[in-house]
């Protein structure tokens, strides 16, 4: 049975970490390893950690951001699959089983991904239309559609230790896009699989990344891109990548407001 690792990047993070890591645990898969590498956290998410101890491995001390911390994992896993999963999103039920077993049926496919849904602070599923339309693309993956709009998952997406030998490890200088510079390189060389399930789920409230920094991921997310297009010689998708950036930031720009004024009626 093939061993998964799976890496949990972590700071304040005591809201949603337990519930991550019962995502985890609870899955009853029986070769697992799930590293925790926290970023020095004051805020009671280490109490939370000791809870577990048998259960998971974790390290707190300072890094240099979340791609620091990643890679500090990549460093300790031994899994022959290995993910990562940030402290507030978690898997579905039977994620790992599905995973293994889609490796197990194609041996020459180096990295895989699935379905995510998008849930809010209570758990509750939002922003159907977003996941309908990410849903849509990643059912038609092509390495020019990927230059142009990121539709892959990052909670439900994972790939062979050997692939992470040959390629390295995440860009510390990326903090808001290195999922998606990752993916770009690793779909440079490598077609993905893709499993046609819900795998995890990703989380969205008002500390998270994608309610915070929208504007500024977005932006790095095009640089990346660019980067991309032109080292692969594919300049001529460059506008197409600008126009994707301008629907992101109109849409999430959109959700804001929304959001706003629903909390602001409540």
């Amino acid at each position: 049975m093939l061993k998964i690792s799976i890496i949990i990047p972590s700071y304040n993070a005591s809201d949603f970490i337990e519930e991550t890591i019962q995502s985890i645990v609870n899955q009853n898969y029986p070769n697992l390893e799930c590293i925790v590498i926290d970023g020095g956290s004051n805020d009671g998410t280490l109490d939370i950690l000791n809870k577990y101890k048998g259960q998971i491995m974790w390290i707190s001390e300072k890094d240099r951001g979340q791609s620091d911390a990643i890679n500090k994992g990549l460093k300790l896993a031994s899994g022959d699959i290995i993910t990562y999963i940030n402290a507030d999103d978690v898997y579905e039920r039977g994620c790992f089983q599905k995973v293994t077993a889609f490796f197990e049926k194609s041996p020459t496919v180096k990295w895989v991904y699935g379905k995510c849904r998008i849930i809010n602070k209570d758990g509750a599923e939002i922003r159907r239309p977003i996941t309908w339309y990410k849903n849509f693309w990643q059912k038609r993956y092509s390495y020019n559609r990927l230059l142009i709009l990121d539709f892959i998952a990052q909670p439900a997406t994972f790939w062979r230790k050997e692939l992470t030998d040959e390629i390295g490890l995440f860009d510390v200088n990326q903090h808001l896009a290195m999922e998606y510079d990752y993916w770009l390189r690793t779909g440079a060389n490598y077609k993905p699989g893709f499993i046609d399930d819900y795998l995890a789920s990703f989380r969205v409230h008002r500390h998270s990344r994608s309610s915070v920094n929208y504007s500024k991921a977005a932006r790095e997310a095009l640089d990346v891109a660019k980067s991309y297009a032109r080292v692969e010689k594919r300049d001529f998708l460059i506008p197409l990548q600008y126009l994707n950036y301008w629907v992101v930031i109109s849409t999430y720009s959109i959700l804001r407001i929304v959001s706003q004024l629903t909390n602001k009626l409540e």
